[in-house]
């Protein structure tokens, strides 16, 4: 089964002469130990795409079903729960809290849901992304490149289903952004979770199982080869 499908999803913003068409009609579907990249220029829809995967944006048309369940016409608290439990998002503006330190953004993660991952593994993932020795830091004492680092320990914390990545490598230097994206493939595969990720960088698509195009709000698979 899917942990993640599209079906006959459209994204509309405005009406009349200020009416755009963000996503044009679109299936898609994800399976365990999937990892899937998203390419395409800017104002393309990648990230409308990402956010209506993740039932942040509600689709025009069309369903969104995470894991089994159509979240699609549920309510907020309910959407938000299925959230919490099912995906992890790695986003351009790292979703960290201002004033609590790496390791307090981790505690409060604890607070909400009880089957993270172990503080063992946590402190695998930290090392393996070279942020370690700062998880008694604030956001703000980290630099770019680190913040994202930290986001993306946060969504493989809570351990998701389904993890949702926008241009996660776009403030790390080349040999980090080819871990990082070890990391998401050992994560994918080793314990059967879905990754996307949305991406400039095609420097990173080698490591993906498949890559889709979106341009002009349209969604085609492509080969892979055809980028190596």
């Amino acid at each position: 089964m899917a942990l993640l499908e599209l079906k006959n999803v459209s994204k509309v913003f405005g009406s009349g002469h200020t009416e755009v068409v963000a996503l044009k009609t679109t299936d898609f579907s994800a399976s365990r130990g999937e990892l899937i990249a998203i390419i395409g220029p800017s104002g393309s829809g990648k990230s409308t795409f990402l956010t209506i995967a993740g039932g942040l944006l509600t689709p025009s048309t069309g369903d969104v079903i995470i894991n089994g369940k159509n979240i699609t016409d549920v309510k907020e608290k309910k959407r938000a729960g299925i959230r919490l439990k099912e995906i992890g998002f790695v986003l351009q503006q790292s979703n960290l809290v201002p004033f609590l330190t790496v390791r307090q953004q981790m505690q409060l993660l604890d607070k909400v849901k009880n089957d993270n991952v172990t503080k063992e593994k946590f402190m695998e993932v930290c090392e393996s992304l070279g942020i370690s020795d700062l998880l008694d830091s604030f956001p703000a004492d980290l630099s770019g490149g680190e913040r994202q680092r930290v986001a993306i320990a946060k969504a493989l914390y809570t351990n998701p289903s389904i993890i949702l990545a926008d241009e996660p490598t776009a403030s790390l230097d080349s040999d980090r952004a080819f871990e990082v994206m070890e990391m998401l493939k050992q994560a994918t595969t080793s314990t059967g979770k879905t990754s996307i990720v949305v991406t400039h960088d095609t420097r990173l698509i080698d490591y993906c199982d498949k890559v889709y195009k979106i341009t002009d709000g349209t969604l085609k698979l492509q080969e892979v080869k055809a980028f190596l």
